[in-house]
């Protein structure tokens, strides 16, 4: 092992490998309002050996999030047997998420109910700890990632919210 020094300098993005690509671009963009940063399609041996996959194929596009992150949306067009696991809850080995903050938790979880996205419980109000005050609600598409959406306490929320 290297004792060779290094340091992460940022984190660069979050990506959701998905089904359908078009549809999945459309939700992100607009309807969580992200901006389309470019498109690319990645096959060969470059895509094999990025992604250890023997043969991928994938189209992805990249949206920006306000504040800077970027999400990437990857839809692999190869190799043909890909596993769905579109079932993986929070709790399971590999699950991931990404969350979000927004101004108005109410207003975007109807957007998406509009759209056939369902939030995965009730919205809470946590308690204690760093993040007290903020209501937070997971949600899924229906490639089954998941996102955390976090609204930053308000003035007039009460103290001790339910």
């Amino acid at each position: 092992m290297s004792d060779k020094p290094f340091c992460v300098i940022a984190a660069d993005h979050t990506g959701f490998t998905v089904s359908n690509l078009e549809r999945s671009l459309a939700f992100w963009r607009d309807v969580l309002g992200f901006e389309l940063s470019h498109t690319a399609h990645q096959t060969g041996e470059l895509a094999s050996e990025i992604t250890g996959v023997p043969g991928a194929e994938i189209k992805l596009a990249v949206l920006k999030a306000p504040g800077g992150h970027k999400i990437e949306l990857l839809e692999y067009h190869a190799p043909p047997a890909r596993k769905r696991h579109g079932n993986l809850r929070p709790c399971d080995l590999g699950h991931a998420h990404v969350a979000l903050l927004v101004d108005d938790l109410e207003a975007i979880l109807e957007r998406i109910a509009a759209q056939g996205w369902e939030a995965a419980g009730q919205p809470q109000t946590l308690v204690s700890g760093p993040n007290a005050g903020k209501r937070v609600v997971y949600v899924r598409d229906p490639d089954g990632a998941t996102i955390e959406l976090m609204q930053p306490r308000r003035d007039n929320q009460a103290e001790h919210s339910p």
